[in-house]
């Protein structure tokens, strides 16, 4: 286990201070960690607005969270599909229009392990689409609001990012050949966390100080991602995983995107996560992150390839 700088216990929720006048933007928040995640800061004082594919599901997730935290907090919900750029492109205007600030956008929504090969309305293969692509683009477009209010952006991504190819596939970037449901996902974890360190080059480079850009991941955490898109074998596994001491409540999943969303002047050079195991459970901290996510070559190629992918071009 490295040093970790919180101690023993590593980072906890009650590090942070009283939230009231900051607004959170997060993606997939009708369970496991982006609905932690709502309840924590909800939980502070904060004013969250949460963006999902399915409304109905919001709506359940906004009454259970009015009857566990009470009446008065500030959520609302916006409906959105990551799989869609003018689903995308819609909510981020609506967000635009319906907050004055924004203190930290959470990329926390995914989809994994995909079984068979899909392709978005977009065309891109599905996993690379949503995880990837559909936040690229929601970044870009509030990133004007998010820089006024000198805010983060914080990109939960996942240890998956070591356990694929390890690299873009740039001639098959949509696995017309050779797709696996693993390779894929980790592809599009790699390509997020990638994102991250090579924005916050570009801000450097462009003197913007003020906007602060973190990766993290959730570790091992008992969540429905998998069984919400895994292959059935998949699900056994995982399922079975859930029972051992190698998963960790969704609670302590949400962490990591939590510390990064709050705690001030954390390094954003750093991967943080879990430290214990492999990194999929313990004491929330700063560890290892394998070379290759931060090349800087093909990070770029990247960048260039989904500003011309997605049409959007950032304003930095």
């Amino acid at each position: 286990m490295e040093n970790n700088i919180f101690g023993k216990k590593g980072w906890i929720p009650s590090r942070i201070d009283s939230l009231n006048g900051q607004t959170f933007i997060i993606t997939g928040t009708t369970s496991g960690t982006g609905y932690e995640a709502a309840r924590i800061l909800l939980s502070k004082g904060a004013k969250v607005v949460m963006l999902n594919r399915n409304i109905g599901k919001s709506e359940k997730t906004i009454s259970k969270l009015k009857q566990e935290l009470g009446n008065q907090i500030e959520v609302s919900a916006i409906k959105m599909d990551l799989a869609e750029q003018s689903s995308v492109k819609k909510a981020a205007e609506e967000v635009l229009k319906s907050v004055e600030q924004i203190d930290a956008l959470l990329c926390n929504a995914a989809i994994a392990q995909v079984p068979k090969r899909q392709l978005t309305v977009d065309g891109w293969e599905s996993q690379m689409g949503v995880n990837y692509f559909g936040h690229f683009t929601l970044q870009a477009l509030l990133f004007p609001l998010i820089e006024k209010s000198k805010g983060r952006i914080v990109t939960v991504g996942s240890m998956g990012y070591d356990m694929g190819l390890k690299s873009i596939k740039f001639e098959d970037l949509n696995w017309d050949n050779d797709y696996t449901p693993n390779n894929a996902y980790s592809q599009s974890k790699l390509a997020q966390i990638m994102s991250v360190y090579t924005l916050q080059d570009k801000l450097a480079d462009a003197g913007k100080n003020d906007v602060k850009v973190y990766a993290c991941h959730p570790g091992s955490s008992r969540t429905s991602l998998i069984s919400t898109s895994g292959s059935f074998m998949m699900k056994l596994i995982f399922g079975l995983m859930k029972l051992s001491p190698l998963t960790q409540p969704a609670e302590n999943g949400a962490y990591p995107q939590l510390m990064c969303a709050t705690e001030p002047d954390l390094d954003q050079k750093e991967f943080y996560g879990p430290t214990g195991r492999n990194n999929w459970v313990g004491p929330v901290g700063a560890h290892h992150i394998e070379p290759h996510a931060k090349d800087k070559s093909i990070a770029e190629r990247l960048w260039e390839l989904s500003e011309m992918e997605t049409g959007i071009k950032w304003n930095i």
